[in-house]
């Protein structure tokens, strides 16, 4: 699963889901998604958000760690 730390980088900024959807071009539902982890974005839209937010999206986005599963 893809973690994500956009729901504190978005409140450090004040911006509400609607303002960040805004400048993603993106709706407010597909914010909130991204931010509850139900929604994975695409390569395209992981990058506008690191843009937005001036951050590496490495910094934002990480896979939760997982046991030694085969």
């Amino acid at each position: 699963m893809v973690i994500n730390n956009i729901r504190e980088l978005r409140r450090s900024k004040k911006w509400s889901q609607a303002d960040l959807a805004e400048r993603l071009d993106v709706t407010r539902q597909t914010i909130i998604a991204i931010e509850n982890h139900k929604y994975c974005p695409s390569l395209e839209l992981a990058l506008k958000i690191a843009m937005v937010f001036e951050t590496p999206v490495e910094t934002i986005f990480h896979l939760e760690e997982r046991g030694n599963e085969k």
